[in-house]
């Protein structure tokens, strides 16, 4: 089952969080508190929102979180999905297909024209599973990020 997020997900929201970041090898990035999840998904001015799928037994065991994007040459919003995580215990079980379902029928319902995200260059099970529901890679398009000091550097210019 595939639901919103509600308020009391955020400790489940914030535990795969911090599974996800050990998975890609990067433990000490994640630094979200649960507090800032909260704030960020159910404050006054939500900017992030997320979807959880459920096992049988009403378990949370995966999640997407995703924001609005918008697409200057298209002239509409699309979903920029942050992130998508499946407990490793039940990955197969067809619950990242059905997140990725949801949010499709987001875009779809609301006339939004893009699904987007990305993905780590070794993660090949999930390029595998990106590729099998027809995602293609943005070959032409490279990720560039600014963080800490040089974030701050070119800020403070």
């Amino acid at each position: 089952m595939i639901r919103s997020a509600v308020v009391t997900d955020v400790p489940v929201l914030h535990a795969m969080i911090r599974e996800l970041a050990e998975y890609e090898k990067v433990p000490h990035e994640a630094r979200a508190t649960e507090e800032q999840l909260r704030e960020a998904l159910f404050g006054e001015r939500p900017a992030v929102f997320a979807h959880v799928a459920q096992a049988q037994d009403g378990e949370v065991v995966g999640f997407a979180m995703w924001f609005l994007s918008f697409s200057t040459w298209r002239g509409v919003h699309g979903i920029y999905l942050e992130d998508l995580y499946v407990r490793p215990g039940v990955r197969g079980a067809g619950h990242g297909k059905a997140l990725l379902r949801e949010l499709a029928r987001l875009c779809v319902e609301r006339g939004y024209e893009r699904l987007e995200w990305s993905v780590l260059d070794w993660n090949a099970p999930a390029i595998g599973f990106y590729e099998g529901l027809g995602a293609r890679p943005q070959e032409e398009w490279s990720v560039y990020r600014l963080t800490d000091g040089a974030l701050a550097e070119l800020g403070a210019a």
